[in-house]
C-alpha cells in the first residue's frame, strides 16, 4: 500500500491544527489514533462515528471518550448488522457529510481501505469514502493519514506497520491512558479483543495528494 516517502518520528510534534477524525465505530478513534490525539493537546478535534448512535451501552461511552480526549464529535446510525452487508461508497459518502462540519481541515485522519485487521467492510469502506470525498472536493484538507495496521491474516493481534508513512511509539504515560479508556471508559475486559489489540505505537499512510491516495486504492484492490 503505497505512500510518500517513509521516515520514522520519535514523538510527535507540537502544533496547532484542525483535525477531522473519522472512524467507523465508537472505540476506533482509541485503538487506532488514541495515542496521537492524546500527544496532540494543541489538535482541536472533530471526531465522527458513523455507527451506534442508537447502541444504549456504546454511545454514552463514546461521549465520555470525548470528554477524556478533549474532542468534539458526532455519532451516526450507519447498518452495522452481524451480516455486514456492503455499503455503496456513495451511501458511506453522504453518511459522512451529515455528520462532518463543512471547513477546510489541516488534518483527516481515518480508516485504511485496507482496514486494520481481517477483515472488517465497514472499516474499508470508510476508508474508501473519506478518500472519494477529498479527491472530489467535498472533504476540504491538507493532508490525510490513514491508520496503517495489520494482522498477519488474524495470526496475531493487529500491530502498526513500522514501514508506513508514520510511526508514533507511544509513551508509558500516553499508552496507559489509551488502555484506560479501553477498558475503563469503553468497559472492554482486560482479556478482551480490544484490550489484548490496544497498541504500544500508532502508524499511518500519510497523503498529501488526493489523486494518489486513490491511485493506492486501486493498487490495494487488485491486490485482493
Amino acid at each position: 500500500m503505497p505512500g510518500e516517502k517513509e521516515y520514522f518520528l520519535p514523538m510527535l510534534q507540537l502544533s496547532s491544527k484542525s483535525v477531522a477524525i473519522i472512524v467507523a465505530h465508537p472505540d476506533d478513534e482509541i485503538l487506532w489514533a488514541g495515542g496521537s490525539i492524546l500527544s496532540n493537546p494543541l489538535w482541536k478535534c472533530f471526531i465522527v462515528c458513523l455507527c451506534r448512535k442508537n447502541d444504549s451501552d456504546r454511545a454514552p461511552r463514546f461521549l465520555k471518550s470525548l470528554e477524556a480526549l478533549r474532542s468534539e464529535g458526532i455519532m451516526g446510525d450507519l447498518d452495522d448488522g452481524p451480516d455486514q452487508v456492503p455499503l455503496d461508497v456513495r451511501i458511506v459518502g453522504r453518511a459522512i457529510l451529515k455528520l462532518l462540519p463543512a471547513k477546510h481541515y489541516d488534518l483527516v485522519v481515518t480508516h485504511s481501505f485496507g482496514g486494520e485487521y481481517t477483515r472488517h467492510v465497514r472499516h474499508e469502506e470508510v476508508g474508501k469514502a473519506v478518500i472519494h470525498l477529498w479527491e472530489t472536493g467535498k472533504i476540504s484538507a491538507s493532508e490525510l493519514w490513514a491508520f496503517a495496521y495489520e494482522d498477519g491474516k488474524q495470526s496475531y493481534f493487529p500491530k502498526p506497520i513500522e514501514t508506513g508513512t508514520l510511526y508514533f511509539p507511544l509513551s508509558q504515560e500516553v499508552w496507559l491512558e489509551k488502555y484506560r479508556l479501553i477498558t475503563e471508559t469503553y468497559g472492554f475486559d482486560t482479556q478482551s479483543w480490544e484490550a489484548q489489540t490496544t497498541p504500544h505505537a500508532e502508524a499511518f499512510y500519510k497523503y498529501t495528494d488526493p489523486m494518489k491516495a486513490k491511485e493506492s486504492i486501486k493498487v490495494d484492490d487488485d491486490s485482493v
